[in-house]
């Protein structure tokens, strides 16, 4: 992951509803005038990804077996040697924490390509390994569809030690001054590219670590080729970007965040509720207290399973999507300790949200919902209906504890795709969503209560 350049680039950006398991809702109050129209909107890929909510990231590459993350030499590709490489267990990891779509790292700062390439000599075609014929991006790509699980592609160009090049993409490590091999390099890149976006079936995600250097400095021209080959793909960072970074690499957003940005320069961080884009934010983080690729100490650091709840609180319940990575070892699997980490994260999530005390939609400034009886709840799940811009800009949530004595439970301010509250354990009859400031009328998709413990 190269991690100081994500404040460091300039790109070019381009610009259903839950059934009721309990009660009804019921609109009241004082409605807005304006009825939205001007707002951003998602295009229907962002709306897609956005409710996928969860990906697992996959770092594996020749830093795996070096334990060098930046080199400045390029390693002998036969250093690469995963004899028990199995994309469908990277898969099972996704499939049992819940993740809905797979990022894989085809090619990292060491310029080592996972897949059969012309771009250049240094990738798999130049080891030993499976007679130098494997193709660990068609392996994922298989996996993926095998488990349902949508695909994506992170292949860095802002540095890649084959051939010399650092931030922000220049040749000489960093420094530029060689025209004709900076002119090079950038064919290698579109070349790898086309290769990746052409040859493996329609991409949900394509990662951009750092952005990308613009054509008229020295870096590929990109845009013709995403645009020809993968126009439908969501795009982090670069060119053409569609999500943003949210700023740091914990795993977890600010609040209140938004799913708008406005200037071009600073895209990170939580957005902007007047900002004029539909660019929401992606949450990426290792494994708590891993680094980004494979270490042999990181089996020594696992926390407990409430860091992954509490970054899934402050990610996916601050109306963003968590990538979380993975790392499989030397032999090409993700090891045993990891894999049950995933697998208690996914039943806790489940645990606590697959079964509403009650739920509902509704539209206006003020939601209900009645519960079939008074019952005991700690949560609330909001979700506006986004399709139709981000239109709350403040809110409370009320619980009915007696007859006519109505108690604020919580409050907020963006709410977007999704926001999670817990509260103090409290018998209620009913819960009142309350827009406080508006945008446009609020479409609430889901008003949902859960009782955790």
């Amino acid at each position: 992951m190269v991690r100081i350049t994500r404040r460091d680039f300039c790109s070019s950006l381009a610009a259903g509803a839950a059934g009721v398991a309990a009660g009804a809702a019921q609109v009241f109050g004082q409605q807005v005038q304006d009825d939205g129209s001007n707002l951003p909107r998602p295009t229907p890929q962002q709306l897609a990804w956005q409710d996928m909510e969860l990906g697992l990231f996959i770092h594996f590459g020749m830093a795996t077996f070096t334990g060098e993350f930046k080199p400045r030499t390029p390693a002998d590709p036969n250093l690469y040697h995963p004899v028990k490489l199995d994309t469908d267990q990277w898969l099972e990891a996704a499939e049992s924490m819940g993740a809905k779509y797979a990022v894989f790292v085809a090619k990292h700062c060491t310029g080592f390509l996972q897949w059969q390439s012309d771009a250049y000599p240094y990738g798999l075609r130049q080891t030993v390994w499976r007679d130098g014929k494997a193709d660990v991006v068609r392996d994922f790509v298989a996996s993926c569809d095998k488990y349902g699980i949508k695909p994506g592609l992170y292949a860095s160009v802002s540095s890649t030690a084959y051939w010399t090049v650092d931030n922000p993409g220049l040749v000489n490590w960093g420094r530029g001054g060689d025209p004709k091999k900076q002119a090079e390099y950038a064919k290698a890149c579109e070349t790898m590219l086309t290769e990746l976006w052409s040859n493996y079936g329609e991409l949900t995600e394509i990662w951009f670590d750092g952005g990308a250097l613009a054509p008229e400095r020295g870096g590929p021209d990109m845009v013709p080729i995403l645009r020809k080959h993968q126009p439908r793909a969501i795009v982090f960072q670069g060119p053409a970007a569609s999500i943003r970074w949210i700023g740091n690499e914990n795993g977890v957003a600010g609040y209140p965040c938004w799913a708008t940005a406005s200037d071009v320069e600073d895209v990170n961080g939580p957005g902007d509720p007047d900002g004029t884009r539909w660019l929401p934010g992606e949450c990426d983080v290792p494994l708590p207290g891993h680094e980004w690729f494979w270490t042999p100490e990181q089996n020594k650091k696992i926390n407990p399973l409430r860091r992954l709840m509490s970054m899934y609180y402050r990610s996916v319940g601050r109306n963003c999507n968590l990538l979380l990575n993975a790392t499989p070892d030397t032999t090409g699997l993700i090891p045993e300790a990891n894999m049950k980490h995933y697998v208690a994260f996914g039943a806790e999530i489940r645990r606590r949200f697959s079964k509403p005390v009650a739920e509902t939609k509704g539209e206006g400034n003020v939601v209900e919902l009645a519960l079939e009886r008074p019952a005991k709840i700690d949560h609330v799940i909001i979700m506006e209906d986004i399709a139709h811009g981000e239109r709350v800009r403040a809110y409370e949530i009320d619980g009915l504890v007696s007859r006519n004595k109505w108690q604020k439970l919580c409050d907020g301010i963006s709410i977007g795709h999704k926001r999670i509250q817990q509260f103090d354990p409290i018998r209620v009859a009913k819960i009142r969503f309350r827009a406080t400031k508006t945008a446009a009328v609020p479409k609430i998709r889901r008003l949902a209560v859960f009782s955790v413990g």
